[in-house]
């Protein structure tokens, strides 16, 4: 069965490599995806799992209804059920599995940071590209209708020509000393720290409300060198008592970053912020207005329009059935969403683009731009100076 067999209308078999946290909501996503896209032209069916830790992928399958298990990702290339696939597996893997999907004539939905730096991501990008399937990236913040409104706002020029930014994604999931030395903390298997994991999401986010980068300059710190090593399959929520073995990435990141329309931006991320739970976020200047957005109150947007200049105070303009997805599970504004839905909207654009063979969602593309900007970001703290994009 080649890609163009898996276009249009009809059922289509997924699979899931990977059975983290981030597989389940996959899994729940294709699950409740026609719930709120009764019009979607492709019904996802689970079909397979593969998770090497001893045991999670059969709990999977019997969990979520899974048709089959098995711990080896490569018996879901072969399956001939399977059009579409999942990768929720740790970064190093990401580059060979993804280019194991799309070279099998499978469509594929994966998550951010696609490898290890730019040059796996633009290896997968450049895979899928030649095999002529569909692709989606776990980018799910700009999901969101309140963000989306916001963009519309930008483009429409209600804020005036943009300024300066800030964009923010602290969290406080590696604060605790005892978090496990998860494979998130080692160069071989996350590669970057706190630059691909929440970094990616914060600078895929500048991207998507105020276009391309043109330079940045940053500064990084590892804030706790040394956790205790995990046996098994911890994750990086876990906690841990083994011996303590080094961090070898960065646990903070900053960076002043310069759009190719002339906006400024700051840019932050910690995993080990404390006190800060899933703290994410954007303020947006301009020269008539500002907007401002927190994911903890993610049907929310703060906005500030008008002719006043000087003393104009922000009001809170609650997303509704006009902005971006929000009709898809609400029905009017103030009832609030959750991280899941914003999956689902990424499944949603995911398997429409599989029907239509036209991009919905973030892009591989996507990644790639994210990518390069993190690999800058390295570079810079590397030489001291800014890098060019």
């Amino acid at each position: 069965m080649t890609a163009s067999d898996r276009i249009g209308a009809g059922p289509v078999g997924v699979g899931v490599v990977g059975f983290g946290w981030m597989g389940e909501v996959h899994a729940r996503s294709y699950q409740r995806v026609r719930h709120h896209y009764p019009d979607l032209p492709l019904v996802p069916t689970l079909v397979a799992v593969a998770d090497p830790a001893p045991g999670r992928a059969p709990a999977a399958a019997a969990r979520y209804g899974f048709l089959s298990s098995s711990p080896d990702w490569r018996e879901l290339i072969a399956d001939d059920r399977i059009g579409a696939i999942s990768v929720t597996a740790p970064n190093f893997l990401h580059r060979e599995i993804g280019e194991a999907v799309v070279a099998a004539g499978k469509h594929l939905w994966i998550e951010k940071p696609v490898g290890v730096g730019a040059s796996d991501a633009r290896a997968v990008r450049d895979a899928a590209a030649a095999a002529g399937v569909r692709s989606t990236v776990g980018f799910n913040y700009r999901a969101a209708p309140a963000v989306a409104h916001a963009r519309e706002l930008i483009a429409a020029g209600d804020i005036g020509t943009v300024t300066n930014a800030r964009i923010r994604f602290f969290s406080d999931y590696a604060a605790h000393p005892d978090g496990g030395l998860s494979w998130r903390f080692t160069r071989s298997h996350g590669g970057d720290g706190v630059l691909g994991d929440l970094a990616s999401h914060a600078v895929d986010l500048g991207r998507y409300l105020l276009g391309p980068l043109s330079a940045l300059v940053a500064d990084t710190s590892v804030i706790i060198p040394a956790r205790p090593t995990v046996s098994g399959a911890g994750s990086h929520f876990s906690r841990a008592d083994g011996p303590p073995g080094a961090v070898e990435n960065e646990d903070y990141v900053s960076a002043l970053l310069r759009f190719a329309s002339g906006a400024r931006a700051v840019l932050e991320a910690s995993r080990v912020a404390v006190g800060e739970q899933n703290t994410y976020g954007f303020e947006v200047h301009g020269t008539t207005g500002a907007l401002s957005w927190d994911f903890r109150r993610m049907g929310e947007l703060r906005v500030s329009t008008g002719a006043d200049y000087q003393d104009q105070s922000y009001r809170t303009v609650y997303a509704t059935a006009g902005h971006g997805d929000l009709a898809a599970f609400q029905p009017g504004a103030g009832i609030p969403m959750g991280y899941d839905d914003l999956k689902v909207i990424e499944a949603a654009g995911f398997l429409t683009s599989i029907a239509t063979g036209k991009p919905h969602g973030p892009t591989l593309d996507d990644a790639v731009a994210a990518a390069t900007a993190l690999d800058a970001m390295s570079e810079s703290v590397r030489t001291g100076g800014w890098v060019s994009l």
